[in-house]
């Protein structure tokens, strides 16, 4: 112990007495591991760490698959829901879940807040104990039950007051009274959902369910055991009974359903959480890595260096008796206090990092609350921490621990003239430096070009930054009539037409790019259809007159809606230039001609067609739409329809400022004082989230990418620089023989493009390698894109020559006179 104490004092002593190369050694080091740290700590708390619920393992998503219909993930239905519960032999129990929005009224001013419509098994399944009152009971669920809600915590605080009476008291939700039966714990987070602030039973009939409606989310616990095979044994086992217990929607066969073939998909919830942002994650880590392991280099590098100065020492602590292994302890040693100290600072860093990541991180990233600096991160730290050190302590440990007397105390004082035995180890150490830093490089050159490709890919609709939006909901126990909810949303767009600078005005039912979709068949008139044929799905959407012109979506055969068409309910339609030319070839042939959803509707005649807007994201196919009026007599087996919770998108060039919202709240609370607004964001808003993905990628490879060419131009002009110190003779004797400065100067480039191009060549192989795995992020460019491998490369090398041509300029400074008198 005491000898070890005092090898430490004499490590810390020496360490001190180099401030130079401790600083750049420990800035090194807290850059390497405190970017993995950040990156792990992201991947830990979103991929690896277990859902926050007891047993979490017995937690599956219930979803199916419709290859009929060409759906890969079809949801749940109510009618899964009763005879899953009712004959499962696999499941504890299950339970459906579907995001929603409400309005609060009569607590000041009206309010639009996220809620969560649950079964009555849901909270119980995930553990959830509530701080006041109680669950939603089997009888809260009954059709002709009292209306329930249960409050957040976080609500409850800040709208309440935290005031334990509200439990037994009603809230007006949507103008119905509800009564709160409890308060939800602060810790409550349910899967995705981050801002939940009333949690709502369903109450379903039973005796007036029909086959149908595959919009609502489903998950089950698992029986101690059962493996997702049996699961899916057991849920195939159920559907036929699923068939026979209800009867399809009017308008539709039973044959229809049949032909979906529609079968189980049940797959651990997690996955449902984190969705494929796992591809994202370990790219983003594998690159990470890529740069630790170019900090290893080149501390190794600064090691070396170190060490050489000290060969003579060595020897003759060797002399004196120091053992290898004495000699080899405290090399690692001293690399080890290195590695825990830059550390240190690492994890300081990634705190600073991780709360910056999570402010720019993009909205649909997973479990964001769920991230941060804990127990198993700590541990991932400690492990690079140690790997590290023993990475970059080895190549000077099997270097000098053994050196011998002789050898050591005759080169050891050969002054500044070195061998090439002992450059060979730090080119080995640049040329990796160099192959790592292309990789890096060509994931990032390669995201650029995707982004890049994405953002000139045009979304369908113009002027997204002067474009406002925002969501209201007419509730029928306010205005019963449907006629008289639409005059409300039509005079309400009347008065913001009237707010100084707005353009255009319109009411839409949802905003492109913002995720509010639904999808269903389209039959054509005069084609026939086998019984239980089914027609390919279409994205249906529900406007306005003028709802295409605000977008800036372009009208490209025939006409907008008018008013007159709704109100006088004209069988009229239009549809997106991809559904026209996948049914009728073009958009001029698909005027006139008429489709329906339902047998039992009327046909609708097609009297425009528009461009396609990307509302899945530009990188995702535009969907084949079908823009339907905003009300409606007999549609979709229903006797009439019409869209209560609407959009309202304003083309105004004052979008996005608090001014403009003031006047729009104005005029829709002159209208209706009992009308909130909700998700007001702008247009760019949505398209920017779309992006997101992408750019968050791209930020977090470009960092990798530039830190590895800082550190890869910086151990390749270290290399340089010290061989010109240690060639000072030679230069010196070269020079008094006649040598040319710019024959001095070009060699030591020369040397330094060699190594780069030995290290380009081994960094194409490996790219060629590895960027394979990086396909699935990838947009509009191939993963082995030649013009970005040529870029990366041509830019790489011409860093290099500039890295190896500002050392070599001083062998051109060599005094020879002054460098023979110093040998």
């Amino acid at each position: 112990m005491q000898s070890f104490l005092q090898q430490l004092k004499q490590v810390l002593r020496r360490l001190r007495l180099s401030p130079l190369f401790t600083t750049v050694t420990l800035i090194t080091l807290a850059a390497g591991i405190g970017a993995n740290t950040l990156v792990f700590s992201v991947v830990e708390g979103v991929l690896l760490k277990p859902l926050p619920y007891p047993d979490p393992s017995q937690l599956v998503g219930v979803w199916h698959t419709a290859p009929g219909i060409q759906i890969k993930d079809l949801n749940m239905a109510p009618s899964h829901y009763f005879i899953y519960r009712e004959q499962g032999k696999t499941f504890q129990d299950v339970a459906m879940y579907q995001g929603d929005s409400l309005s609060i009224t009569g607590v000041n001013e009206p309010e639009q807040v996220d809620a969560l419509d649950v079964t009555e098994t849901l909270l119980p399944m995930i553990g959830v104990a509530p701080v006041a009152g109680r669950l939603f009971s089997a009888e809260d669920t009954q059709p002709n039950a009292p209306k329930t809600a249960m409050i957040s915590y976080g609500y409850w605080m800040s709208k309440f007051g935290g005031d334990r009476s509200l439990v037994g008291r009603t809230i007006l939700t949507d103008g119905d009274s509800r009564l709160v039966v409890g308060i939800l714990p602060r810790s409550f987070h349910f899967l995705y959902y981050r801002d939940v602030a009333v949690v709502i039973p369903f109450q379903f009939d039973r005796s007036k369910m029909k086959l149908g409606n595959y919009s609502y989310n489903g998950i089950a616990r698992l029986k101690p055991g059962v493996t997702l095979e049996q699961a899916n044994a057991d849920v195939a086992r159920m559907l036929p009974i699923v068939m026979n217990s209800f009867p399809a929607p009017e308008g539709f066969s039973i044959k229809l359903f049949e032909n979906a073939h529609i079968g189980p998909q049940i797959r651990p919830l997690k996955q449902d959480v984190v969705g494929d942002i796992g591809n994202v994650l370990w790219v983003v880590m594998g690159s990470i890595g890529l740069v630790m392991l170019i900090v290893c280099a080149n501390v190794a590098n600064l090691l070396l260096v170190r060490v050489e100065s000290r060969r003579q020492e060595l020897a003759l602590r060797a002399a004196l008796g120091a053992g290898r292994g004495r000699i080899a302890g405290e090399l690692f040693l001293e690399s080890a206090i290195l590695g825990f100290l830059g550390s240190g600072v690492g994890l300081v860093l990634a705190v600073i990092g991780l709360r910056i990541l999570i402010s720019v991180a993009p909205e649909n990233l997973p479990r964001i609350h769920e991230i941060g600096i804990d127990g198993p991160v700590l541990l991932f730290t400690l492990a690079v921490t140690l790997i590290t050190s023993a990475l970059f302590a080895c190549i000077p440990i099997f270097k000098y621990a053994g050196v011998r007397l002789s050898t050591g105390i005759r080169e050891g004082g050969r002054a500044l003239s070195a061998s090439r035995e002992q450059h060979r180890a730090r080119n080995v150490l640049v040329v990796v430096q160099v192959a790592l830093a292309l990789v890096l490089l060509i994931c990032s050159g390669l995201m650029i070009r995707t982004f890049h490709a994405m953002t000139r890919v045009n979304p369908g609709f113009t002027n997204a930054r002067q474009t406002q939006t925002f969501h209201i909901n007419i509730p029928d126990v306010q205005i019963k009539n449907d006629e008289a909810a639409l005059r409300m949303e039509q005079e309400i767009q009347n008065r913001i037409a009237a707010i100084p600078g707005t353009t255009a005005v319109a009411i839409d039912t949802a905003v492109p790019m913002s995720g509010n979709n639904s999808n269903d068949p389209v039959l054509v008139e005069g084609r026939s259809y086998a019984e239980g044929e089914f027609p390919a799905l279409r994205r249906f959407k529900f406007v306005a007159p003028g709802a295409f012109s605000t977008l800036g979506i372009p009208m490209i055969a025939g006409r907008d809606y008018t008013w007159d068409d709704i109100y006088q309910n004209h069988l009229v339609t239009i549809v997106a230039e991809n559904t026209a030319r996948e049914l009728f070839q073009d958009p001029q042939s698909a005027l006139g001609k008429r489709i329906r959803v339902a047998t039992t509707d009327p046909f609708r005649e097609i009297i425009g067609v528009v461009g396609n807007v990307y509302d899945d994201g530009v990188s995702e196919k535009a969907p084949t739409s079908v823009y339907w009026p905003l009300m409606m007599k007999k549609f979709e087996g229903q006797e009439s329809r019409m869209s209560r919770f609407v959009a309202v998108i304003i083309r105004n060039p004052h979008a996005g400022s608090e001014n403009l919202m003031k006047d729009v709240r104005a005029a829709v609370w002159a209208v209706n004082p009992n009308l909130p607004l909700a998700d007001v964001h702008t247009l760019q808003y949505f398209y920017d989230r779309s992006l997101a993905r992408t750019s968050f990628t791209l930020i977090m490879i470009g960092v990798a990418g530039s830190m590895a060419l800082l550190l890869g131009v910086v151990g390749l002009y270290g290399v340089i620089a010290y061989s010109v110190s240690q060639r000072t003779r030679e230069i010196g004797i070269r020079m008094a023989l006649g040598a040319q400065s710019k024959v001095l100067t070009s060699m030591f480039v020369r040397h330094g493009l060699i190594l780069t191009g030995i290290g380009v060549a081994c960094g194409l192989v490996a790219a060629l390698i590895l960027m394979r795995f990086m396909a699935s992020i990838l947009f509009g460019v191939s993963p082995i894109d030649p013009l970005t491998y040529i870029a990366v490369s041509v830019g790489l090398a011409a860093t290099a020559l500039l890295a190896s041509y500002v050392p070599s300029r001083r062998a051109a400074a060599v005094d020879p006179v002054d460098a023979l008198r110093a040998e």
